[in-house]
């Protein structure tokens, strides 16, 4: 029997448009995987798996496979009876690894720009709650507490104040400290000295574009007098190189660190405090804490006893 050529072209046409259907679809599903499609709580139980981003900071994530934030997420994800897993980011890509956007931060405030993959389900590496970051991004309960201090090289003539009982004063005692220090700070977290109207202390500011575990490290090189440092890492500088770094006193109020989500996984969020709740209550909380921080709970005894 004759073949209809029409027929015969048409066919061929229909398999070029399917074969290339399928093809799109492949190379989606290679370089942007099924898991970056989940948005909400019923995503990540039925993919089975909690995505965790953070970078290696102080022992909340030490780069070994441990650390509090580790722990806790690791702990949050038996919680939900999945399985977990790091998702490793950079200081510049988290938050457009969280929110499938570009994020621009400037003098006007923050921006959302073109869509990228997602690659996580939550922050959680000591990410402090700041309010440009509550513009675009969801927090847990506090997770941990915190300040920022001012650390610099033991020979620096500048002394540590001595605390007054009044934060306030304390403040303003550490600014005036500041006068004629080089002074590190980072943008986009919780050390950026545009958060702290520091502009008339006498320093000289100089952003940071190295890790940020490597602030202090950077002061103890020569690159700066001091630098602006959250309480938890300032702790793990002074037991690391004792006699070599001192606190001059604070910069900020107190500031509360938690676990940040898209604004569109309310079910998850809830979820996560659930899970808080419910270690707080078994003194699990408290073991990590002990374990990552020991004597953090005597710095800040309201908070750990009392959140």
């Amino acid at each position: 029997m004759r073949r209809n050529p029409l027929f015969s072209k048409c066919h061929r046409r229909a398999l070029l448009i399917a074969w290339g259907f399928f093809a799109a679809v492949f190379f989606f599903i290679a370089f942007f995987p099924l898991h970056t499609w989940g948005r909400d709580l019923p995503e990540v139980l039925a993919r089975g798996e909690l995505l965790h981003l953070g970078l290696p900071y102080a022992n909340f994530i030490s780069g070994a496979g441990d650390g509090f934030s580790v722990d806790l997420v690791k702990g949050f994800a038996a919680f939900l009876e999945v399985t977990y897993r790091f998702v490793p980011a950079t200081k510049d890509s988290i938050l457009q690894d969280l929110l499938g956007r570009e994020v621009f931060l400037d003098e006007s405030g923050v921006s959302l720009g073109a869509p990228v993959p997602v690659r996580g389900d939550l922050i959680a590496m000591g990410f402090t709650i700041l309010p440009w970051r509550e513009e675009i991004l969801a927090f847990s309960n506090p997770t941990f507490i915190s300040q920022v201090w001012l650390l610099a090289r033991s020979d620096i003539s500048a002394d540590p104040i001595a605390p007054s009982g009044n934060l306030e004063e304390d403040i303003r005692r550490t600014r005036e400290k500041m006068r004629g220090l080089v002074v590190l700070g980072m943008n986009m977290t919780g050390m950026d000295p545009a958060l702290y109207c520091l502009k008339e202390c006498g320093a000289r500011f100089v952003y940071f574009e190295g890790n940020l575990n490597d602030l202090a490290p950077a002061v103890l090189a020569g690159e700066a007098d001091a630098t602006l440092l959250d309480v938890p890492d300032s702790l793990m500088a002074l037991a690391k190189w004792p006699g070599k770094v001192k606190v001059i006193g604070p910069i900020s109020t107190f500031q509360y660190m938690a676990g940040a989500f898209r604004k569109d996984s309310p079910a998850l969020l809830k979820a996560f405090n659930e899970y808080l709740d419910t270690i707080r209550a078994e003194g699990t909380y408290k073991e990590l804490v002990e374990r990552y921080y020991p004597g953090m709970a005597r710095c800040f005894p309201v908070f750990f006893e009392r959140p």
